[in-house]
């Protein structure tokens, strides 16, 4: 009577293989996560976008209504982004409360200094005043529009700073 024991276990070999399928799967997952914290980012910049154009199209609808005091040829947008959020006295009311279109304004989620926290949400935008042209933006009396700082292009190859 002989007494074996018979360990069982893995081999190297099989240890190797499956080390080698999980390397293979993981370098195949990593792009679509970059792929998908890249939509993400983009669906937010579209978010940020509408959300601040809205504001900036309400305030001109309120200007236009007479509710903002303006001077005689201002556009009757705001002179700067943190007006949306800081309040303007509403000229028709007799408390002259302020209005306000915005809470607090969004983060440029594809500007490069968006890692910094010594920079404000306003200074990530690119600001078009209403007297520049579309095709060439440039910051002038007041605000007309925001895009992106962004430089980097976008899923569908345009530019961010074009949406």
């Amino acid at each position: 009577m002989s007494l074996t024991l018979k360990i069982k276990g893995f081999s190297y070999i099989e240890i190797l293989a499956t080390v080698a399928i999980l390397a293979l799967l993981a370098t195949a997952a990593v792009p679509y996560f970059d792929l998908i914290q890249k939509r993400q980012k983009e669906s937010e910049l579209r978010h940020n976008l509408r959300l601040i154009r809205d504001a900036i199209d309400a305030y001109k609808k309120a200007s236009d209504e007479g509710r903002i005091i303006n001077a005689v040829g201002d556009s009757g947008y705001p002179k700067r982004l943190e007006d949306l959020t800081s309040g303007i006295g509403d000229d028709n009311d007799t408390a002259h409360r302020k209005l306000f279109f915005l809470r607090r304004l969004p983060r440029d989620p594809m500007a490069i200094s968006n890692t910094s926290g010594d920079v404000s949400a306003a200074q990530t935008w690119r600001l078009r005043s209403y007297d520049s042209p579309p095709n060439q933006p440039q910051e002038g009396s007041d605000v007309f529009d925001v895009y992106s700082s962004s430089d980097q292009k976008g899923l569908d190859g345009v530019p961010y700073s074009q949406w």
